[in-house]
C-alpha cells in the first residue's frame, strides 16, 4: 500500500524593497532544488536582466484583472502604489500537496493575506541591517529612477514597522547567513 507524500509547509518570505528577498531566494532555490519557489504575476515591465517566467510572470492590466476574477491568486497586491504582483494559487496548493517545500517571497501586503488562508505557513521577515544601508542597496542597484526610489523607501518604511507581524526576523548583513537561518527556520537539510 502506498501513501501519499504528507503535505509541506509553506514559508513566507516578506520584506522591504532592495533588502535581499530575491538574493536570499535564489541562494535557497541554488543550494536546495527541492525548494520550490513560487514565481509571481505582475504588471509592472521586466527589468534588463528579467526573465519571463523564471523572474516573474509578465501581464497586462486586463490579464491580471481576469486573474483576479477568476480567483486564480493566493494573494495579490499594488505594490509602491504603481504597479500588482500576485501569488497564483494552484501551483502553490500543488507542491505543498506533493510534499514538496515552498516558498513564497512576496511583499508585507501580500504576507498578510497569505496568513488570513494559510493557518500553517511560516512567516519570515528579512531585515536589513540599518536604513542607511538599505537605502544603499537601493540606490546601489540602479534600476529605479529618484522618483521611483522615493516611493519605494516610503513603502519601506510603513514595512520595517510591522516587522513584529512575523514568527521569524532574519537580519540580512550577510546573504550566506541570512540564508543559512532560513534554511534552519525551514528545517532543510545542512549542506
Amino acid at each position: 500500500m502506498t501513501t501519499s507524500p504528507q503535505p509541506a509547509r509553506l514559508t513566507v518570505l516578506a520584506g522591504p524593497t532592495a533588502v535581499g528577498k530575491g538574493t536570499v531566494s535564489a541562494e535557497i532555490r541554488a543550494r536546495y532544488p527541492e525548494v520550490w519557489l513560487s514565481v509571481s504575476t505582475t504588471t509592472r515591465p521586466p527589468r534588463p536582466s528579467e526573465v519571463e517566467g523564471v523572474h516573474y510572470h509578465f501581464v497586462d492590466d486586463a490579464t491580471f484583472d481576469r486573474m483576479i476574477a477568476e480567483g486564480a491568486f493566493l494573494e495579490w497586491a499594488l505594490v509602491h502604489g504603481r504597479n500588482r504582483y500576485g501569488t497564483p494559487r494552484q501551483p502553490v496548493l500543488d507542491h505543498l500537496a506533493a510534499g514538496q517545500p515552498a516558498l513564497l517571497e512576496i511583499d508585507l501586503q501580500g504576507a498578510r493575506q497569505v496568513r488570513e488562508t494559510m493557518s500553517g505557513a511560516r512567516f519570515v521577515f528579512l531585515a536589513p541591517p540599518s536604513w542607511e544601508e538599505l537605502v544603499r542597496r537601493l540606490v546601489g542597484r540602479g534600476t529605479e529612477g529618484p522618483d521611483e526610489r522615493e516611493r519605494r523607501l516610503a513603502t519601506a518604511r510603513v514595512e520595517l514597522a510591522a516587522e513584529s507581524e512575523f514568527d521569524h526576523v532574519i537580519v540580512n548583513d550577510e546573504v550566506s547567513l541570512a540564508t543559512d537561518e532560513l534554511v534552519r527556520l525551514m528545517g532543510l537539510a545542512t549542506r
